[in-house]
């Protein structure tokens, strides 16, 4: 019987949560399994895309607010600090607790020349209450730090939604670019069939070469080519656009066309004032100042510790005892008690330990100084970036439009021509060529005009003043 009482006491062996056996393979462990099932049991919320639907850039806009987990993180750390101010804040008021003590002791106690076993059994239950009276900038100071930081996060959730709102207009944009370069692709390959028939015909009525012929099909395989390029364009940027808004990459989307978007003639303000209104209302500008008030408060707060602090403890309930020494007969009783006292506690010394915190927080708040205004420069360079970019897109597109009517004209009076026998094959080539790379570059133009309006939105901050209040996430 010895035995088996011994293989019951040793434990097995864990190997659960073990580390691989050895450095040249994978491990594979049952706890990884169980991630995986619990991964694949993880579905996300009902996509909210009407596969019929044609969604503006507002209408992508707002599910992008609710569906992206950005927008969700700093909305939860957000109430995150609000809960901390509260916690800061329950510091002004007592704390009561209710106390039940209970025990029994036995001791020996001297009467006379002899030790008296005495037992005695008490139980009270009893309201604990404890109250800071003042500490002289301690408390307020941490209630200001918590203020600050709720400010901070709130300002970083308004942060969070002008980075998702840009994102989507990117990927909007980027998407309009690729669907327009795909479109201008197919009608420039159904250009170039058009060409490789007309040689074809003319090959075949002995008005042409074969090298004629030759190149027109190069031209046709070299736009078939330029199509299929811009088709996987296309569905990355879909997939962007869908993983911007929050949603699988797969999702389906049909969006408003570049056509039926007006397109800006002229800038609406000054580069001067661009700037000065970035600085009025970047919520990170704001959010850095916010930090330096926090760490402003936390130079209060370290000061307020070379201060007494008053404390008022107090403790009111019922006692009930039974009392029994050596063998004689116990008994009960019972009556109030309470206790209250007062503290006053001022620190003499530390080891100049309050020295050092004082100059670490003095120290903290003028990197946060440094900080903000360092993110000064970068927003102004910032503007004047985005600002120099529209200027410069407003001229492209205007220089790509004139140059994609001038390509047409070319395209048609050559296709013309070389019908009447006047111009050859390769001058029809050449200028099927140029028409292809004039509408490619004029929905260029058109897309980063529009992209670089949003940049400036961006840069300034505009991007968060035009959208309506949101509760949620």
């Amino acid at each position: 019987m010895i035995v088996p009482s011994l293989i019951l006491l040793c434990p097995a062996p864990v190997r659960a949560q073990a580390a691989p056996p050895s450095p040249d393979r994978v491990f594979h462990s049952k706890s990884e399994r169980d991630l995986a099932q619990e991964l694949a049991a993880h579905h996300n919320a009902a996509n909210p895309i009407d596969a019929a639907k044609v969604y503006t850039l507002a209408d992508l806009i707002d599910i992008a607010q609710s569906q992206n987990p950005e927008t969700r993180v700093a909305w939860e750390e957000a109430k995150a600090r609000a809960g901390a101010l509260g916690v800061a804040r329950g510091t002004l008021f007592p704390t009561v607790a209710a106390v039940a003590l209970g025990q029994t002791v036995r001791t020996a106690t001297l009467i006379g020349e002899y030790f008296h076993r005495q037992t005695l059994g008490i139980f009270e239950p009893v309201l604990h209450v404890e109250y800071l009276v003042f500490d002289i900038g301690g408390r307020s100071g941490t209630i200001d730090i918590a203020k600050a930081n709720l400010l901070a996060a709130n300002l970083a959730f308004n942060n969070t939604h002008r980075k998702v709102i840009f994102a989507v207009a990117s990927a909007y944009y980027r998407l309009l670019n690729a669907r327009g370069q795909r479109e201008a692709a197919e009608v420039s390959l159904k250009n170039a069939q058009t060409v490789e028939d007309d040689a074809q015909n003319r090959l075949a009525n002995g008005l042409a070469t074969k090298p004629d012929q030759l190149e027109a099909t190069s031209a046709r395989a070299q736009s078939d080519y330029d199509l299929q390029a811009a088709v996987g364009a296309e569905d990355i940027a879909r997939g962007n656009l869908a993983t911007a808004m929050g949603l699988p990459p797969d999702t389906k989307i049909q969006v408003q066309p570049i056509r039926e978007l007006g397109l800006p003639t002229a800038m609406t303000d000054s580069v001067d004032r661009e700037i000065d209104r970035a600085f009025s209302q970047r919520p990170d500008l704001m959010e850095q100042l916010a930090r330096v008030r926090a760490s402003d408060a936390s130079v209060r707060r370290a000061r307020s510790t070379y201060f007494p602090a008053l404390t008022f403890s107090g403790d009111g309930g019922m006692a009930r005892a039974y009392g029994q020494q050596d063998l004689f007969p116990g008994s009960y009783a019972q009556g109030e008690v309470w206790t209250v006292g007062l503290e006053l506690k001022w620190t003499l010394f530390d080891g100049a330990r309050r020295e050092h915190e004082i100059a670490q927080a003095q120290a903290e708040k003028r990197a946060a100084q440094a900080q903000m205004d360092l993110l000064r420069d970068q927003i102004a360079n910032e503007v004047w970036t985005s600002y120099s970019n529209m200027k410069t897109a407003l001229r492209q597109q205007q220089s790509a439009a004139a140059l994609l009517e001038a390509s047409e004209q070319s395209y048609e009076a050559a296709h013309e021509s070389y019908g009447y026998g006047v111009r050859s094959l390769l001058d029809v080539v050449s200028a099927q060529k140029a028409l292809a790379q004039a509408r490619s570059e004029d929905v260029f133009a058109r897309t980063r005009l529009l992209l670089q309006v949003a940049n400036v939105a961006f840069a300034t901050g505009d991007l968060i003043q035009t959208q309506p209040p949101k509760v949620g996430p």
